[in-house]
């Protein structure tokens, strides 16, 4: 049988796209929850300002509370050297850094350049692997920008390059605003294969359009074994446009790959039942279709 890894971005990409902010211990306890249900790796904050992101303020906590969890990976975004400074204090053990392969999404979101993006997470990358701690890279909008449509292949490939070249054990790709299709996402991936290793290949889908599973099950046909998944459907890009869905919710993609075949560890009623737990928190009902059929 073969295996498909997940890694759960909820309490790192889903809250953090969320209007609401959780307490540290509300944020510790769904890590345990998503623990419990059997997820192995999972993003579990960001070292950022707080008041830019105020729904990932005190992750050093976050982590403090977790550290004791079993046979979990958790990985900690730090954008730039102050985040990764802060996640070395806490004493993180993998961190992430992105870039998107759209200058224009550059541009507006991290007030750079894709060349000075990409300078910045070598920056953040030399330090981390200076002090052991392994760094998980991420390209978005790699089917489609918000603001300049179309993203060349060549531009995703490059950067995909760059990172693992400089160091990062694995770089996932995210359909940033959910705008591709599994032709679009088969196409890409063949070709990104020629260049790079696709063992080193993740993959982050969003839901926008309904594509989210269809995406992450084209993704795995080429070969990548590494799917990004949200419990809930949480969270989301605000790029995406009003009323869109989420990231690929976790239990969904959980039913899909039971159905055909795949291994998994993962308890499928554990995940529905904390879908519904946090939804009483964010103050919307699971953007998953699996939770809604399992209540």
């Amino acid at each position: 049988m073969t295996a498909v890894k997940i890694v759960e971005v909820g309490p790192r990409d889903g809250l953090q796209n969320e209007q609401i902010t959780l307490s540290v211990d509300t944020r510790a306890q769904l890590v345990r929850r998503l623990a419990a249900s059997g997820i192995r790796t999972l993003e579990a904050g960001s070292f950022v300002r707080a008041d830019k992101i105020p729904q990932m303020a005190l992750s050093e906590l976050v982590h403090e509370q977790i550290r004791d969890v079993p046979n979990l990976q958790t990985i900690w975004l730090t954008p730039n050297l102050r985040g990764m400074s802060d996640a070395t204090t806490a004493g993180v053990t993998t961190t992430a850094v992105f870039i998107a392969a759209s200058d224009e999404f550059n541009a507006r979101n991290i007030n750079a350049s894709t060349e000075q993006g990409l300078a910045n997470a070598k920056e953040v990358i030399e330090v981390a692997r200076n002090q052991g701690i392994l760094v998980r890279g991420y390209v978005s909008t790699i089917a489609g920008c918000p603001y300049q449509g179309e993203v060349p292949a060549a531009e995703v490939i490059e950067l995909v390059r760059e990172l693992i070249d400089a160091g990062c054990y694995e770089v996932s790709l995210g359909d940033t605003i959910g705008v591709g299709t599994p032709r679009k996402i088969r196409t890409l991936l063949q070709s990104i294969s020629k260049e790079v290793d696709i063992s080193k290949i993740a993959f982050h889908g969003h839901d926008t359009y309904g594509m989210g599973i269809a995406n992450a099950l084209a993704a795995i046909d080429c070969g990548v074994r590494t799917i990004d998944t949200s419990v809930g459907g949480l969270g989301g890009c605000p790029f995406a446009g009003p009323g869109a869905k989420g990231n690929t919710a976790t239990e969904d993609l959980v039913y899909a790959l039971g159905v055909d075949g795949f291994e998994s560890e993962i308890d499928l009623d554990g995940l529905v039942a904390t879908s519904w737990w946090l939804s009483s928190m964010t103050q919307h009902p699971p953007r998953s279709l699996v939770a809604h059929a399992r209540k």
